[in-house]
């Protein structure tokens, strides 16, 4: 068994439907839908070295080949949370690498991508040592469910194409405990859906989205908030069984701009975007206006850009971001990404 180390590659997802405010261990208060991503990855490897004493967790934990004792403690956290489903958390030393393709702590869903690639890597690790098959459908939303426990947003990065997180009165398989692949066919318009990413700013952010979550506790306007999700969420499916592109965007863009109007209105509050932010999207929305090209943005919880347009307008689109938007990201840095295929599997024997 420790002589087997298994490597996932785990991608990030930006969501279009928002989670935002949470409940128990990791259960979301509304339910969100999400584009999972192909670029920006996290390739995590674990491998077992048999311990002694099995009352305690003990990792080796190197983030892109450095010590990291702040990610260290979290994942210890974490392990601490779930190791009485995994027996191998205590019987072991895990020995754990990580590098991500982007910056994590700047609002890309870093800890999407690292938790959904620790969780694969923990289910995969467990499956050996007890030697047990699982089928690919339970295999993934065991994942998810592992998953989430760590980041909420990382139940969804386990599928592709679009993930479903949350109960939905739209969705019957949607539920709280772990994410769902997209259940119904989209219009084609959608396929290969792209995501330009706009680093804006690439510096840790001042406040978590843990914390943030926590504000909604709370917050005035929150019952509200959940509604609103809810009903964008019946205008996002419409939108995506049908190609209307003029819904999608009014649909994704209300929901970025509802999201940091929350943080803006919270006790305390906080702004997480900055002038750079502000400027992208008004250019956008020109741009859209002018040409009718169907572009839009959204926004996690940080102040870089994901602008989001069909396949068949990628020339153009990109040729606008070199022309007029690179000039607010932080070194000229934009992540190409798109509609990804999923995590991927290394085994080395």
């Amino acid at each position: 068994m420790s002589n087997t180390t298994i490597t996932w590659q785990s991608p990030s997802n930006i969501a279009l439907i928002k989670y935002w405010g949470k409940h128990g261990n990791q259960l979301p208060n509304n339910a969100s839908l999400s584009l999972t991503l192909s670029q920006a990855t996290t390739t995590t490897s674990l491998s077992l070295k048999k311990k002694r004493k099995k009352s305690t967790i003990e990792i080796d934990f190197t983030f892109e080949g450095e010590k990291n004792e702040k990610f260290a403690e979290k994942i210890i956290t974490y392990l601490d949370g779930i190791k009485a489903d995994f027996p191998l958390i205590t019987e072991n030393k895990l020995i754990i690498n990580s590098e991500n393709s982007f910056p994590h702590s700047a609002g890309i869903a870093s800890s999407a991508s690292s938790m959904s690639a620790l969780a694969l890597c923990l289910l995969s690790q467990s499956m050996i040592a007890d030697k047990k098959e699982y089928k690919p459908e339970e295999f993934y939303q065991k994942a998810s469910h592992y998953a989430r426990i760590g980041s909420g947003s990382a139940s969804r990065s386990v599928y592709p194409d679009f993930s479903v997180w949350g109960k939905s009165t739209h969705i019957k398989t949607a539920n709280d405990k772990f994410a769902i692949q997209y259940p119904d066919k989209f219009n084609s318009d959608f396929n290969d859906l792209q995501d330009s990413i706009l680093i804006v700013n690439e510096k840790e952010k001042s406040v978590s989205s843990r914390a943030g979550h926590a504000l909604m506790q709370n917050h005035p306007m929150a019952a509200q908030r959940y509604k609103n999700a809810e009903a964008r969420m019946k205008s996002l499916l419409t939108a995506l069984a049908k190609g209307d592109w003029e819904l999608f965007c009014t649909t994704v863009e209300t929901e970025a701009l509802e999201l940091h109007a929350l943080m803006m209105t919270s006790n305390p509050s906080f702004i997480l975007m900055k002038p750079g932010t502000l400027e992208i999207i008004e250019r956008i929305r020109r741009f859209r206006d002018e040409t009718k090209i169907p572009v839009c943005f959204t926004l996690d919880a940080g102040p870089n850009v994901h602008v989001i347009y069909p396949y068949f307008e990628k020339k153009k689109v990109r040729n606008f971001i070199q022309e007029e938007l690179l000039e607010f990201c932080t070194k000229k840095k934009v992540i190409y990404d798109s509609m990804g295929n999923g995590p991927q599997l290394r085994i080395d024997e």
